[in-house]
């Protein structure tokens, strides 16, 4: 951005700045920014040099605003927006981190750091086919196969399920790079992930050679030794590192892990106080809180917008019967959704699509894809008009395509799943899009939910589950806007109690696959036989059989949630639970 005429007098000043902290004299470089800025609000060239040396001074909170001001101020500045995409990924904001990514893969489309950060981000977002896309794109424009990248590549295609594919890259990248540890680190992830216990530890016992005390390490190894149920061993692990910290404490991450050993021990309170206290480290850390707000309008919007009246002159999408079609996996997280499709996967006629962002990212092109001013849901009004006749069509398709192009189908595939977690909250555009599709519903236990909730760190559902209230609160609000659905339009909806899956498994396949309209194979009573990773906080689960310990797991935790019982009380009624 070339400086405005009253300010190019200050030009020197900038340069000087920037060779003064080049020099390493910050604080002569900090007073030249300030002094221009005082005159020039707009000056990049401060502006970036400032953001340097709060960045270095470890000031988050002033770098964020500085370059956050800099890509506005200069939105083609390539360097700046991929300074602020990484600073954003850094901090856990994926959505908007992708955002100035792709920005910076408009700006330059045939940079190499700007595909490798797509690939960064996208995989991060649970996207991991298009990252990898990305990430290929990197070796093919700088012609070279560097560790790193390669290491980015393999976890990319961990994330797919590769394992084997992951595993040679894994190979390739240490044989050329031997003594870096986040190449290790995920290495040993991955053998950990495909249950190649033995060869994860040895990962691991090298790298205990060369940094005894290094955190990812230990918290692998925590993770490890609690996969092959060496409780006691996995939780002095996890006590060393908080002995070895500065502040004697563990972070979020082994916060977690430690609630999950002291849940498998049986130390029920102690669990909760370790996932109580991760939470709120968590939320100290990373900023996040429930976007309560958020999320009440978007709530209310969709339940005022989807009424039987306006349903009935609202047109459907036609269905395509050329290519495999899709079963929604509805619930909460942690209500057992992964079971469901681990145990359909395991159909020879269905594949596991996993926790495709489709559907959401449909509620952001919607405007644009139907030429509307107005938002989500309300551009669906733009159905009406002569010219957008064929605009749920155009909807499926897209997310039809994006599938395909994803490379989980397979030719003998009929069905594909998706189970977004929290897809019920878009039940109605998911049944105007694939008015056919079978809608599977997993119900459990709300007050076993909030113990999944706490123990587990995830974002959806706009963060509620930064608290245990807050994450009560939300599930009433889904749950809530899930019956207002099915009482305002036909769906082909099944609710399946996560309970039955667990007592009466083979009763409940059948009528899931009646349902869905194939016939019972045996292969789905046996799930855990299952060779592909779930991306999940459920993976380690699903490769066992299966087992009732999750059951009504609140029982353990009672007193603990007494804070929520009342928020779900009239829910745990409804869905035929008791509190006891």
């Amino acid at each position: 951005m070339p400086p405005a005429e009253s300010s190019r007098h200050l030009m020197p000043l900038v340069e000087r700045a920037v060779t003064a902290h080049r020099q390493g004299a910050t604080e002569t470089a900090e007073r030249l920014c300030l002094d221009v800025l005082e005159l020039a609000p707009d000056r990049p060239g401060a502006l970036t040099v400032l953001y340097q040396i709060r960045k270095d001074q470890g000031n988050h909170t002033a770098a964020e605003a500085l370059i956050r001001r800099v890509v506005s101020l200069d939105p083609n500045n390539f360097a700046a927006t991929n300074e602020f995409a990484l600073l954003l990924l850094g901090k856990g904001a994926i959505q908007e981190a992708e955002v100035q990514a792709r920005n910076a893969v408009r700006i330059a489309p045939q940079n190499p750091q700007a595909h490798n950060l797509m690939g960064m981000i996208l995989t991060e977002a649970q996207r991991p086919p298009v990252g990898e896309f990305h990430y290929r794109k990197v070796i093919e424009l700088s012609g070279n196969r560097d560790p790193i990248l390669l290491a980015n590549l393999a976890w990319n295609l961990k994330n797919q399920g590769r394992m084997e594919e992951g595993r040679t890259l894994y190979q390739e990248s240490v044989a050329a790079a031997p003594d870096i540890r986040q190449t290790l680190l995920g290495w040993a992830r991955l053998e950990e992930a495909d249950r190649k216990f033995e060869a994860a530890g040895e990962i691991l016992d090298k790298m205990e050679a060369k940094w005894p005390n290094d955190p990812g390490l230990l918290l692998s190894r925590a993770v490890l030794l609690g996969r092959m149920k060496r409780y006691d061993d996995a939780l002095a692990v996890l006590d060393d590192m908080a002995k070895q910290a500065s502040n004697g404490r563990l972070g979020p991450n082994e916060l977690a892990e430690k609630g999950r050993l002291l849940d498998q021990m049986g130390r029920y309170d102690d669990a909760f106080a370790a996932f109580e206290e991760g939470k709120k480290l968590s939320r100290e850390l990373s900023g996040n809180a429930y976007l309560d707000g958020a999320a009440e309008n978007l709530l209310n919007r969709l339940g005022g917008f989807f009424t039987a009246g306006r349903l009935q002159t609202l047109p459907r999408a036609s269905v395509r019967t050329d290519v495999p079609q899709p079963i929604f996996v509805l619930g909460f997280p942690r209500s057992g959704t992964t079971l469901m499709e681990q145990t359909l996967s395991a159909h020879p006629r269905i594949v596991a699509g996993d926790e495709l962002p489709l559907i959401n990212d449909l509620t952001g092109l919607m405007p644009r894809m139907l030429n509307s001013p107005l938002g989500y849901p309300e551009a669906l009004a733009e159905l009406w008009m002569g010219d957008q006749r064929a605009g749920l069509d155009n909807l499926r398709d897209y997310y039809l395509q994006k599938v395909a192009q994803m490379g989980i189908l397979t030719p003998e595939a009929a069905w594909f799943t998706d189970k977004m977690p929290l897809n019920e909250t878009h039940l109605g555009l998911i049944a105007l899009l694939f008015p056919d599709a079978p809608l599977i519903h997993v119900i459990r236990h709300p007050l076993d939910i909030m113990v999944s909730a706490i123990s587990n760190h995830f974002t959806h559902g706009f963060f509620c589950a930064s608290a245990l209230e807050t994450a009560a609160k939300h599930y009433v609000r889904v749950m809530d806007l899930v019956q207002k659905y099915r009482a305002e339009m036909a769906l082909r909806y099944l609710p399946v109690r996560y309970e039955d899956m667990v007592t009466d498994q083979e009763a409940t396949v059948r009528s899931v696959l009646d349902f869905v309209g194939e016939p019972f194979d045996p292969k789905c009573l046996q799930f855990h036989e299952n060779q592909r990773y779930a991306r999940t906080a459920s993976y380690a689960q699903v490769t066992e059989r299966l087992y009732d310990r999750s059951r009504f797991r609140y029982r353990h935790y009672r007193k603990h949630l007494e804070p929520v019982i009342p928020i779900l009380q009239s829910h745990i009624e409804r869905l035929g639970y008791t509190v006891e």
